[in-house]
């Protein structure tokens, strides 16, 4: 079980009787539910008095846990209680909504997040809630089961996009290791694709799992499927290793003679340095940051396996069976320390030698293992994105990689703000497009270029630009359901293009629920909280993107989120002061000026605002108070008044309105 506040905290109470609680209440939807019938739910074996004493020990225990959401998030009176599930999103009850899907979305792409059993750790809270939870688990797996299959079905029998059709299955094959039929499908998929060999692969695990599981062969229709895709060509490009070894710095990796079209990060199984660490601690650990780095798009992520072996006489290390060339390593090692744990961990680039170009170090109390994905691997992984995607867009860093190649040498043109690099970045996205026309990150990221594009003020057509931006955004998470970047781009184009701000905050929260340690989309979605009146989320959700990745070298081009943050907040010092180190920063970022001259105006300082006014009006040379007012996606009439009386008392000039 999971519980977490918008932001990410941790509010999930400690006993398992709370837990097993607020699951209960969570599954009635927000009904309410007897407090005698939870007492005697989870309490059996005592006399109703305790039971009820019991009761409302546990009820008080999960309040506690909410902190200051208790009162709003769980409701009753003297017969019943009941959680407020319209404050609530509650992925078991989502993922089965029969109502209509979001537009463009596949409701099972929700079942990504419903992993493993049904409150999973809940078994043993007392035996009338066992038997209570394995009629729900029954019941929900059947519906989860049938929803898959409704979908496996329309996806195949329309024989939509061969991605969208591979994510379909793999879903289901997820839920269910024999189902045969979503194998045939994902195996159609791959092979369509032009990947005969992975699909192969698929058939030999159906095979496998069927064995172990069923102990049946695949049924003649499985095998009519494999025999066809192996005869099938393989298409151009299709990696085959050259069988011979090189060797980096005690890294050894097969070579690879192929052009690839990605970057690739290893894992490796972190090194235990005190006998007093469970071995699988640091598997674990591990896997789940392969996993987690998985949810980034750039890159392929080769996870840690148990013939990865490690030099326990060396820092150097020792890779005996990776089987494709890589580009980065990540590695740690896990020692105690009195009554903490530490975990070292570094990135390893492998361009030339094995060079670490990023390390950090964490630690936790005894206590606290149970934090260990948000205190450790979220934050790991929320940094090492940043690092590889500053050193891959350096100018003439590699000549390869295809579109995501040039999608990395156009962010940092992007970022710039300056014209002429910025139409080239624009140019080098439409290559990507034009060159992989199924890269959902090369769509999420034209979609990107178009906002910005308007924003500065040099789309010719407003319009149009507001039509290819939509029409990028919508194929990325079209071609990539699960892709979180596109998700967070979606609704940035929402919320500033559109000022549809309900849909930018239901793609915000999707995206972040698939890649919570995208500290990018944390900041999009702080932009999109100042626009709707909401400045104090918007600080915070800058802090998690801080706290995620310190060392983003783009992070101080978003600090522009917290200068307009503190303008709401009526804090026009603290706007100032970070607008000005934004401007500094990001000279040619024009709404940035906009933000330092407002606060300026509102603290009565003209003469500090003249110099900013004067940059703005060489940069927007057509800017007005009147047209900003009308555009600027504000969405209370009281923010867009302090906005605009503090660029008029800064002394913006506004044609036709006088000064």
């Amino acid at each position: 079980m999971r519980a977490t506040t918008l932001l990410g905290d941790n509010v999930l109470p400690r006993g398992k009787k709370a837990r097993a609680l607020l699951g209960y209440m969570c599954i009635a939807a927000g009904k309410p539910v007897s407090r005698a019938r939870l007492a005697a739910l989870l309490w059996d074996r005592v006399a109703d008095g305790k039971a009820r004493t019991n009761f409302r020990q546990a009820l008080r225990e999960l309040s506690l846990s909410f902190g200051s959401y208790g009162d709003e998030v769980l409701l009753g009176d003297r017969e019943s209680v009941r959680i407020d599930a319209d404050l609530c999103w509650i992925d078991a009850l989502a993922v089965l909504n029969p109502g209509p899907s979001p537009n463009n979305r596949l409701r099972s792409d929700l079942a990504a997040l419903c992993q493993g059993e049904l409150l999973e750790e809940m078994d043993g809270a007392s035996t009338t809630f066992d038997q209570w939870l394995l009629t729900r688990r029954t019941h929900f797996s059947g519906q989860l089961r049938a929803l898959l299959e409704d979908e496996l079905q329309t996806v195949d029998r329309l024989q939509m996009d061969a991605t969208q059709r591979a994510a379909v299955a793999r879903r289901l094959i997820d839920y269910d290791a024999t189902h045969e039929r979503a194998s045939r499908v994902l195996m159609r998929a791959l092979a369509d694709l032009g990947d005969r060999a992975q699909a192969v692969r698929e058939y030999q695990r159906c095979r496998a799992s069927l064995k172990q599981t069923l102990d049946v062969e695949p049924s003649p229709e499985t095998q009519a499927l494999y025999a066809e895709i192996r005869v099938q060509p393989g298409r151009r490009g299709v990696e085959r290793g050259t069988g011979r070894k090189a060797e980096f710095s005690g890294i050894h990796l097969r070579e690879n003679a192929s052009v690839r079209s990605r970057l690739r990060v290893a894992v490796l199984v972190f090194q235990v340095s005190s006998p007093a660490i469970d071995r699988s601690l640091a598997f674990s650990l591990s896997q789940e940051i392969a996993a987690a780095l998985a949810r980034f798009r750039w890159f392929d992520v080769i996870a840690p396996s148990v013939s990865v072996e490690r030099s326990d006489a060396s820092e150097q290390v020792r890779v005996t069976s990776l089987p494709k060339e890589i580009d980065y390593i990540v590695d740690g090692t896990l020692r105690r320390s009195v009554d903490r744990l530490q975990i070292n961990v570094r990135l390893l680039e492998l361009a030339h030698d094995a060079q670490p170009v990023w390390s950090d170090r964490f630690e936790l109390a005894e206590g606290q293992l149970h934090l260990l994905d948000e205190l450790v691997t979220a934050r790991i992984v929320g940094r090492i994105d940043p690092v590889i995607l500053f050193i891959e867009g350096r100018p003439r860093r590699r000549e390869r990689y295809g579109a995501t190649g040039l999608l990395l040498r156009a962010i940092p043109l992007m970022y710039s703000m300056r014209q002429a690099q910025y139409h080239h970045a624009g140019e080098l996205i439409a290559q990507a497009m034009e060159m992989d026309p199924d890269n959902a990150m090369a769509a999420a990221w034209g979609a990107h270029w178009q906002v910005f594009y308007v924003g500065q003020g040099w789309a010719p057509d407003v319009g149009r630009a507001l039509a290819t931006a939509q029409r990028h955004a919508l194929r990325a998470i079209r071609l990539d359901p699960s892709n979180a970047e596109a998700l967070g781009i979606y609704g940035h184009v929402c919320a500033f293009l559109d000022k549809d701000f309900d849909s930018a905050l239901y793609y915000f929260d999707r995206s972040l629920r698939l890649n919570p340690s995208l500290g990018f989309v944390w900041a999009l979605s702080a932009v999109t909280h100042c626009y709707i009146g909401l400045p104090d989320i918007a600080i915070a959700q800058m802090e998690r993107y801080r706290d995620l990745a310190p060392f983003d070298p783009y992070y101080s081009f978003f600090e522009g989120v917290r200068a307009l943050a503190y303008l709401l907040k009526r804090d026009f010092e603290q706007a100032a002061a970070v607008g000005r180190r934004m401007v500094k920063a990001h000279p040619e970022f024009i709404n940035a000026y906009k933000t330092v001259i407002a606060a300026l105006g509102h603290l009565r300082r003209r003469n500090d605002a003249r110099p900013y006014i004067e940059k703005l009006m060489r940069l927007e040379p057509g800017f007005s108070i009147g047209h900003f007012e009308r555009t600027y996606p504000l969405k209370r009439a009281s923010d867009r008044e302090l906005y605009v009386r503090g660029l008029r008392l800064a002394g913006v000039p506004n044609p036709g309105r006088g000064h």
